[in-house]
């Protein structure tokens, strides 16, 4: 389990907005290698995601819901190589920007992958928050959002 609280000057609406966007990852989150929407709601999103990290590759599809009014997003693997795969998103607004919540549960199928990929895989969650501020100020720059 992976747990990290951040303060971000950007508000809470636009990282929402960022996590929530989940078409664009290939364009700011390096491992991540292709992604196609497989479905999409209000409420649902469903997305096949090929992620690589030197020689490793791995596809697998998640289930993100989104809960936009209270600036939620929880996401469980539907199909893939992990046992577990589990992560919670928090965007607390404040004044000065918005807390940020991330929580990561994983565990591979396979011990030899398992093995192999963790160390890849734990490096890769160390920087996702710092890829998606940098993604939410790159937005903030290009729109001028607030």
């Amino acid at each position: 389990m992976h747990r990290e609280t951040r303060l971000v000057p950007y508000p809470a609406g636009l990282m929402y907005r960022v996590v929530a966007e989940v078409e664009h990852y290939p364009e700011f989150l390096p491992w991540v290698l292709g992604l196609r929407v497989k479905s999409r709601t209000e409420r649902q999103v469903i997305a096949e995601m090929l992620v690589g990290y030197k020689g490793f590759r791995e596809r697998y599809t998640s289930r993100v819901t989104l809960d936009p009014q209270n600036h939620r997003i929880d996401v469980e693997q539907a199909e893939g190589p992990f046992r577990t795969l589990v992560n919670h998103w928090r965007f607390t607004p404040r004044d000065d920007g918005c807390a940020v919540d991330f929580a990561i549960d994983f565990a591979f199928k396979s011990r030899i992958l398992g093995a192999v990929a963790s160390a890849a895989f734990e490096k890769a969650l160390m920087k996702m928050t710092e890829a998606f501020e940098a993604r939410a100020k790159k937005i903030m720059e290009e729109e001028g959002v607030r």
